[in-house]
């Protein structure tokens, strides 16, 4: 078959930074609208691009965006999906979650969007909008106002309704492009499939009565496996005849694209159609063991589903992909749609998004678990991936009724994510949303525990408990972000709760925080009793993991600032060798972070490098915006020490960006701003105030991941050639170092806290 346009599958010029999805697949056709959407984008600043489902919308706009001219958009192509975003509030969080943004202030989100864009040139790609029209207009206005540089790409099936709004309605492929299309595919599943002869007039009037939309066509061509193009013809016809119908005011394409994924839904057997409905409650994407767990069972037992889900896979109900080395599955928006109405139908959705819910519930206890061990990058690439089913699965325990303990037991248990991943404005809330319910007691005391669908149990025997923990979190969370007054409201309700009902666990991480309160506010003598005062009940209760191993450094600092460098070493090397037997990193960057501030000290600057430079891998490695920016700041003050004021003059600049991030700079404490304040002097002893503030500035041009390579660069060409000496002979010298909180010879284990 002759083509009538121009092969597309080529991006104009060099590739775009950014986050575009690679193309799997060849794109077919739509030459002159890629042309008209290049136009409109160089003569506007947004344009939206609208259709009905299953029209392509989301593949043209990716495809039209990669080949935007890098002259437009020097600084990248993003693109946002918010079709698994159910809550508008979540708009701005999933925006700054694909911009790769980490901000760990109690600045509105909105506002950290506006002060990341203003100064850059990119495009934006916005998909899946359609349910959250107001949330985002709202937020496209604003940012267009604030970002002379920002363009946007909507994608919809209707207009923002935003001034300078260029609307680009798409339309159906073109006959000889929808053929060209479904050969393509079908080639993919029949490697000697051709056009020509009868079967390219079977295929064209295929195309025809689909009305050439490019999901029916490709679900079409996925049938080529079981059925001929004839044969294909005859189904139609039976199938449209089946399932016309629905609402008069709908659209006759609407129509069509339901009698579309009606028919392929109708040619599934009955467990595929069963399994269909059954994925349609997980929310992005998911892996085989959620799904074999969520959907198996009542007529599709657990065995099976994994031969169901290729069924599903190889007819285009279902779609891999990749991530970390591991299968991961999704189903298309819109024939998830149709699955779930199926689901309703079936009067089983309530049942399944409690099976999912439990699902999400056992993975995040699972991960607080193996957060303390070796396994912790996976763990928080896991989370990672599953964000959103986790969002899905608090926002079904926050709304349904009687579940709220469920949903506070959630976000607390996800701690190590909010405060190690920088998560913390996400984590923040949820935490106030779950601490701000009333839990419905069934009996007006205790309930009996957190039962999941099997009747298996969770962790906490009271309702209560759930509550504390998120108190907790809540408080630690808000520390961070150097929100101070409802940390403290969070932890005194923990503290007074815990005591009221005789909860050890709940008293000993309130106390904990609140000496971690005190720390960041520079009263160091309250820092260390209840510091101390919260180990001892660690050591009590028998509890040994990462937030108990971060007391022992939390106090090490408090004993550094107030001069006992010694016993402040002694308990760093003793979380250094616990970390190392756990195979625990997070924690470890935190001790690294306190013994180069010993060394520093000591004026032993080349081992205070060494030591920072593998705290600031660890913090990047795992987005901990606040580890990264303190272990900065030291290593400007090492680096001027070491007789480069220029260089340190540039690290400073780069903290100054990060910590507006983070929160309120070095806490607006005086202990931890001292380091700072002795650096800028001597730099700008060295190089005066001008030079020093042009020097500052270039570092604060810097983008996060260019400061942090700049700064690790540097002391790898710094480093001498003798090893670093380990911590823990700076402990020698301690003639009666106290029993460090965390001991390998607890009889406690890997609890969560």
């Amino acid at each position: 078959m002759r083509r009538t346009s121009r092969p597309t599958d080529v991006p104009a010029g060099p590739p775009q930074p950014g986050n575009l999805p690679h193309e799997l697949n060849r794109f077919v056709g739509r030459a002159a609208e890629l042309a008209a959407l290049a136009a409109a984008l160089e003569s506007g600043r947004l344009v939206t691009v609208t259709g009905v489902g299953g029209v392509g919308k989301s593949r043209f706009a990716a495809h039209a965006a990669a080949r935007v001219p890098h002259s437009l958009c020097p600084d990248g192509v993003w693109r946002v999906e918010l079709s698994t975003v159910r809550l508008p509030e979540l708009v701005e969080y999933t925006l700054a979650e694909a911009l790769g943004l980490t901000d760990h202030t109690t600045r509105a989100p909105r506002q950290v969007l506006v002060d990341h864009l203003a100064e850059r040139r990119l495009v934006l790609v916005l998909d899946g909008f359609e349910h959250l029209v107001d949330a985002c207009a709202s937020l496209i206005r604003d940012l267009l106002r604030a970002a002379p540089g920002l363009r946007v790409i909507a994608v919809g099936r209707r207009p923002l309704a935003v001034d300078g709004e260029q609307v680009f309605p798409l339309a159906p492929l073109t006959p000889a492009d929808a053929a060209e299309l479904f050969a393509d595919r079908a080639r993919a599943l029949l490697p000697g499939f051709q056009l020509d002869g009868r079967t390219l007039v079977d295929v064209l009037e295929v195309c025809r009565r689909l009305d050439c939309l490019p999901l029916a066509v490709e679900l079409a061509a996925g049938r080529l496996r079981v059925l001929s193009p004839p044969q294909l013809m005859e189904r139609l016809d039976d199938r449209f005849r089946l399932l016309r119908g629905g609402g008069r005011d709908l659209l006759p394409r609407h129509q069509t694209l339901r009698t579309t994924i009606g028919w392929s839904h109708e040619l599934c057997t009955p467990q595929e159609r069963l399994l269909w409905a059954r994925l349609s409650v997980f929310s992005g994407s998911f892996d085989l063991e959620a799904a074999e767990y969520v959907c198996g069972g009542e007529g599709l037992p657990a065995d099976d589903v994994l031969d169901v889900l290729d069924e599903l896979l190889a007819q285009s109900v279902v779609v891999r992909e990749e991530a970390r080395g591991e299968a991961r599955y999704r189903m298309l928006d819109t024939v998830r749609a149709y699955g779930a109405e199926w689901l309703d139908g079936l009067d089983d959705g309530r049942r399944m998004r409690r099976r999912h819910r439990d699902w999400y519930m056992g993975l995040a206890t699972w991960c607080e678990l193996d957060w303390f061990s070796p396994r912790q990058g996976e763990v928080a690439s896991r989370i990672e991936a599953e964000l959103p089913n986790l969002r899905a699965a608090l926002e079904h325990c926050l709304t349904e009724p009687g579940e709220t303990h469920l949903g506070q037991y959630l976000a607390g248990t996800l701690w190590f994510y909010w405060a190690g991943c920088g998560r913390l404005s996400e984590g923040r809330h949820w935490l106030d949303r779950s601490v701000g319910l009333d839990v419905e007691f069934d009996d007006g005391d205790i309930c009996s525990g957190l039962v999941g669908e099997d009747g298996e149990g969770y962790e906490d025997t009271e309702f209560g408990a759930s509550r504390l923990k998120a108190l907790w979190v809540l408080g630690y969370v808000a520390i961070l972000q150097g929100d101070t007054v409802p940390a403290l409201a969070a932890l005194q309700e923990c503290r007074e709760g815990a005591e009221r009902t005789g909860d050890a666990t709940a008293l000993a991480y309130a106390v904990h925080r609140t000496g971690c309160l005190a720390l960041v506010t520079d009263d160091m003598p309250r820092a260390e009793d209840l510091l101390r005062t919260a180990l001892a009940g660690y050591r009590e209760i028998g509890e040994l993991n990462s937030n108990v191993l971060m007391g022992q450094v939390e106090l090490a600092m408090a004993l550094a600032f107030q001069g006992d460098l010694a016993e402040a070493v002694a308990l760093c090397a003793d979380v250094r060798q616990v970390c190392e037997d756990h195979g625990e990193r997070w924690t470890l960057a935190y001790a690294l972070y306190v013994l180069a501030y010993a060394q520093w000290k000591e004026g032993s600057y080349a081992q205070a490098r060494g030591l920072l430079d593998a705290c600031l891998a660890i913090d990047h490695e795992f987005n901990d915006l606040l580890g990264t920016v303190l272990s900065m700041e030291l290593l400007a003050l090492v680096t001027v020490e070491e007789g480069d004021a220029a260089e340190a003059a540039v690290l400073q600049g780069a903290s100054a960006r990060m910590w507006s991030s983070v929160g309120l700079p070095l806490f607006g404490s005086a202990h931890y701003n001292t380091p700072h304040e002795r650096c800028e002097t001597q730099a700008r002893q060295v190089l005066g105030d001008a030079r020093f503030a042009e020097l500052a500035r270039t570092g604060e041009q810097l983008e996060h991941d260019e400061a942090v390579a700049r700064a690790l660069s540097r002391g790898r060409r710094q480093r001498p050639a003798t090893t670093v000496p380990h911590p823990a002979r700076l402990a020698e010298p301690v003639a009666h170092k106290r029993e460090p909180a965390a001991s390998r010879t607890w009889k406690g284990g890997e609890t969560a806290g």
